[in-house]
């Protein structure tokens, strides 16, 4: 039977978000409900405010959530009710040409639940990310279910679900950083920092965290940078190469997502040096570099989605670090609010406050 639950809403670009009533249904073949216990409030969630992923209103907003199912539809296998779950936005088909290449976490047909989350009048909402969890439940395909281990908080276990994991990734999986590396992050705040994280993890020996705000390079250095860099004050790409001997970095990962930004991360690799992009671009932003250079410093340019993870591998694996002691996960929740405080840390996110604020439910 369905049921209703209360919900972070978005109906109109740019307008304040509201607790609204929503409809979950029950889960149909291959999806779940999921009580969420656990959910940050992402930059992502404040770009579907704004409009700038799409324009089908309304949204449920939030996706970066951990909780514990409740029910599961005909032919679900993977997870079953009562287990402790991290969910993602990229579940994976099994089928496409990546999957059967045996690279899932390049997976080209993603899914999401089914069936539509609804307002009380009967309104389709399109849910954040295919997710939605910025709500007292939420319905989803059994696939972006990953089951952790329940002992981790689920504030902490829920930011792998998005910007947390993209910056591990980034350093991890993409960035390929390996023991005594040098590595350079361009950004700071909780994706850059997560990459910070994520380079000391693979024993890179020099991590460089470049921002222009003090704040964000203080986190970074005390999660694990080894130098910072005010790129307000200082060219960064000067900096970068003075602490690699005057080469550049081995890998540097830009966490911004501008044009300019690219381009100091360009120019502060070594060649035959690795560029990662995570930082997000908007749509019209375009990039020009001398195609020489391209070709003559080597290396590589790539592209982070996600971090290049596989939810079912990954999560596990870094929940299991955090228990451990080896992953400072806490150290991502700045604060813990509740569901009718969303619009209140959207505006403490965009002034730079915060790493990350999760609502507990």
């Amino acid at each position: 039977m369905a049921q209703e639950v209360r919900g972070v809403v978005s109906r109109e670009k740019d307008a304040p978000v509201a607790v609204e009533t929503i409809v979950v249904p029950d889960p149909g073949p291959g999806e779940a409900v999921v009580r969420v216990q656990a959910c940050g409030v992402c930059h992502t969630d404040l770009h579907y405010k704004q409009g700038g992923i799409s324009d089908t209103y309304p949204f449920l907003l939030g996706h970066e959530a951990a909780g514990v199912v409740e029910s599961v539809g005909a032919g679900v296998t993977e997870v079953e009710p009562g287990d402790f779950v991290v969910l993602n936005w990229r579940a994976v088909c099994g089928q496409c040409r990546a999957c059967r290449r045996g690279r899932p976490w390049y997976c080209f047909d993603t899914h999401n639940a089914a069936q539509p989350m609804t307002l009380a009048d009967g309104t389709p909402l399109s849910p954040a990310l295919g997710i939605g969890a910025f709500a007292d439940k939420t319905l989803v395909a059994a696939g972006q279910c990953t089951k952790v281990d329940r002992r981790a908080a689920p504030a902490a276990a829920g930011l792998l679900g998005c910007g947390v994991m993209a910056g591990l990734g980034a350093a991890l999986n993409t960035g390929g950083v390996g023991r005594g590396d040098s590595v350079a992050v361009i950004g700071c705040g909780g994706v850059g920092t997560a990459a910070v994280m994520g380079a000391r993890l693979a024993g890179a020996a020099r991590i460089i965290a470049v921002d222009i705000d003090r704040r964000k390079l203080d986190t970074a250095a005390r999660l694990g940078a080894t130098h910072t860099v005010d790129s307000r004050a200082t060219d960064p790409v000067e900096a970068v190469r003075e602490l690699t001997g005057g080469f550049g970095a081995d890998v540097v990962i830009e966490a911004v997502g501008r044009p300019e930004t690219y381009r100091q991360a360009f120019y502060a690799r070594d060649l035959a040096g690795t560029v990662v992009l995570v930082g997000v671009p908007t749509p019209e932003m375009t990039l020009e570099l001398p195609l020489l250079d391209v070709f003559g410093r080597g290396g590589a340019l790539k592209s982070s989605w996600y971090g290049d993870c596989l939810p079912s591998r990954d999560f596990p694996m870094l929940v299991d670090l955090y228990l451990q002691d080896r992953l400072d996960l806490d150290a991502f929740v700045s604060e813990t609010i509740a569901l009718d405080d969303v619009e209140g840390a959207f505006e403490r996110m965009h002034r730079g406050d915060v790493l990350r604020s999760v609502v507990l439910l």
